[in-house]
């Protein structure tokens, strides 16, 4: 019996999600990115992903029940607004997906740990102050302000993700500056993933003036 493709990202923020969305948006599955906002056709409910998957989790056991026009879950966290839901840190949550939704697949979009705490330092105030004054798992209150902290949090959901999926062939731990991301993500989703690039792009200065190295939304901010 063949199943419906559900893709679910349990990347953290900064590690390539936009990439990761619009790759296989281009590919002609249907994204849904961290926020569904009213406008978007394949909706029938609106808010934030990670909301809306616990929502559906407690209210029915299945956390994609209010999603089911999307394909792909591209970034799945949330720390804003009130907010601090983490989906991907959650086994109940994980298995859920996995018992209602057989045909899901998992993927990790992860870089150099030290790349991604120095993309959540300079995006927005997520390392400064969102992170350190949330309660996360992994990062409780009021870690998460230096890059060792964050380094050591980004390593160990790494490790977390490998060891709920060790030996399971519906998970991919994808290195998104790999040159054989797409073709690795290709052949784990058994689709033809014809882009992979650099998504959200946006020049931002450093305090001296000068213009700092190119910055994206997910890879190198």
């Amino acid at each position: 019996m063949k199943h419906r493709l559900r893709v679910i990202n349990l990347g953290l923020p900064k590690s390539g999600t936009t990439t990761f969305g619009q790759a296989l948006g281009r590919a002609g599955l249907r994204v849904a990115d961290w926020r569904i906002r009213r406008g978007d056709k394949n909706a029938t409910h609106f808010g934030f992903v990670g909301n809306l998957m616990y929502h559906a989790y407690f209210d029915s056991g299945d956390p994609l029940a209010l999603m089911e026009n999307y394909d792909v879950f591209a970034e799945i966290d949330i720390v804003r607004q009130g907010f601090n839901l983490w989906p991907q840190t959650d086994w109940g949550l994980i298995e859920a997906i996995r018992r209602h939704h057989p045909g899901a697949r998992f993927v990790l979009t992860m870089r150099d740990a030290a790349k991604i705490s120095d993309s959540m330092r300079r995006w927005s105030d997520l390392g400064r102050r969102r992170l350190p004054d949330s309660a996360i798992p992994g990062l409780p209150q009021p870690y998460g302000k230096t890059d060792a902290e964050r380094i050591r949090w980004i390593e160990g959901h790494a490790a977390f993700c490998r060891q709920v999926f060790r030996g399971d062939d519906d998970f991919l731990e994808l290195d998104v500056e790999s040159d054989t991301a797409r073709q690795k993500l290709s052949e784990f989703l058994g689709i033809e993933v014809d882009w992979w690039g650099v998504a959200n792009v946006n020049i931002r200065r450093q305090a001296s003036g000068t213009t700092s190295e190119k910055q994206t939304g997910d890879d190198v901010t």
